[in-house]
């Protein structure tokens, strides 16, 4: 298939809806790494390796090294926001970055000024920003975003274009008629229809110009049926949804490890403190729903307890999330998980994590804008699921099951890179050593 891979050479342009503390965090992080004032710790396409052949071949390159993917000197960012700041007053303000590194590179990040947002306030009643398309109607505002995405290519010189969703948790609300085909979907756009969300809004714009959009919310997005069609139509790749980080990355780590062991598990509560925009947007009940909804899949997915009712058939797993403004972007969560081992003795984990949530954001923005990117050049269209590695709750193929593993993902995600080069997919069974062994000896 590697003939087939588009060269990854001219400016990619990533432009993210919501330049608050996850994206401004990603672009500030990447200007100081091109200075070399820092390395991308956590971004899989620039640290990470991938192993090629047999073990004992020890062929392990970085994974920039052995797939065509856009170099870093080639990014150029945009956005929307609903606050007018630019890329350094918005990452000022955040105050996830230090100070004085955000100065070092004050001059690229105060050149990136986002453009007016797609925004309806129903969907997120928290946020009151002013800096936002003065256009009522739906279609016209769809039409505006894509204006946007044209203008910012041509201007920028850039050569492909991708669209990450950092913007805020739209409130909760189930798929209806209008989502559920691209024509339903186009007429609802034209009669203003209430129930397309402004994400919606630029996730259609981007895939009617056939440029991959991955959702880094919980919201509904690209997993309705309207605009998987749109992106089967225009052959774009698409990927949802809801970055992981912080306690549900916690969660696909530990819980793959005692359903391995099969240790079982009667409950697992998890609370969560966190006072950034995103914490704000949370506190109020029918956002907080949309994350809840999308953190809970993720232990029963991977615990299954239909099938391990032992073990897992009582569990009763409770979230919950307070915004508490002290800590602004230091997260810190808790998990008390009660476990059981032989003979159904009892036992207990605690974990206090103490973590820095758009720093652990940020270089999956960058991962999941180059590897989309490189999945459109590839010629993948439709769902990618290989990109689950990086989100809680992976869109799937309709009547597929979600695969949270993390270890599962990550094996996904190296084997579909190898499938693109042309490599031979890793199985782990190890067969193959043994009958060299046999035929040596």
């Amino acid at each position: 298939m590697t003939e087939q891979v588009k060269s990854a050479n001219g400016k990619l342009g990533i432009l993210m809806p919501g330049l608050g503390a996850v994206a401004t965090t990603m672009i500030s992080g990447v200007a100081a790494v091109k200075k070399g004032l820092s390395k991308p710790i956590g971004s899989l396409t620039q640290m990470g390796t991938i192993r090629i052949g047999k073990r004992t071949e020890k062929k392990e390159p970085k994974i920039k090294d052995f797939v065509p993917l856009a170099a870093l000197e080639d990014l150029v960012f945009g956005g929307w926001d609903v606050y007018e700041d630019n890329v350094y007053e918005a990452a000022m303000n955040a105050r996830v970055l230090d100070a004085n590194l955000l100065r070092d590179v004050k001059e690229e990040l105060q050149a990136i000024k986002p453009m007016r947002a797609a925004f309806d306030r129903n969907y997120v009643k928290n946020l009151d920003g002013k800096f936002v398309k003065d256009i009522d109607n739906r279609y016209e505002l769809a039409l505006a975003v894509m204006d946007d995405i044209t203008n910012f290519k041509a201007d920028n010189n850039c050569d492909r274009i991708v669209l990450v969703w950092c913007g805020s948790t739209e409130i909760y609300f189930e798929p209806s008629e209008v989502h559920n085909s691209l024509a339903a979907f186009e007429q609802g756009l034209k009669d203003n229809d209430p129930r397309i969300a402004p994400s919606m809004i630029y996730a259609y714009a981007a895939l009617k110009l056939g440029i991959p959009f991955a959702n880094g919310a919980p919201n509904l997005t690209v997993d309705i049926p309207a605009l998987i069609e749109l992106a089967k139509e225009t052959n774009t790749p698409i990927a949802g949804k809801d970055f992981k980080t912080g306690q549900t990355l916690m969660k696909t780590i530990l819980a793959p490890g005692l359903a391995a062991r099969s240790l079982g598990v009667n409950g697992w509560f998890s609370d969560n403190i966190l006072g950034n925009r995103d914490g704000l947007v949370l506190d109020d009940p029918d956002n907080f729903k949309t994350k809840e909804v999308s953190k809970l899949g993720v232990l029963e997915d991977i615990f299954k307890p239909e099938i391990n009712a032992d073990l897992y058939g009582d569990m009763y797993h409770k979230i919950r999330i307070n915004y508490y403004p002290p800590h602004g972007d230091n997260k810190e969560s808790w998990d008390n998980i009660d476990i059981f081992g032989w003979l159904g003795y009892k036992m207990q984990i605690k974990i206090n994590f103490l973590c820095r949530d758009s720093i652990l954001a940020a270089p999956i923005v960058l991962d999941l804008a180059l590897f989309i990117d490189l999945a459109k050049r590839a010629n993948l269209s439709g769902i990618q699921e290989w990109l689950s590695f990086y989100l809680k709750s992976p869109q799937t193929i309709p009547g597929v099951p979600a695969e949270n593993d993390i270890f599962k993902q990550l094996i996904k995600l190296q084997n579909t890179l190898r499938y693109i080069m042309g490599e031979e997919l890793i199985t782990h069974l190890g067969q193959d050593y043994e009958e060299e062994v046999v035929e040596t000896a």
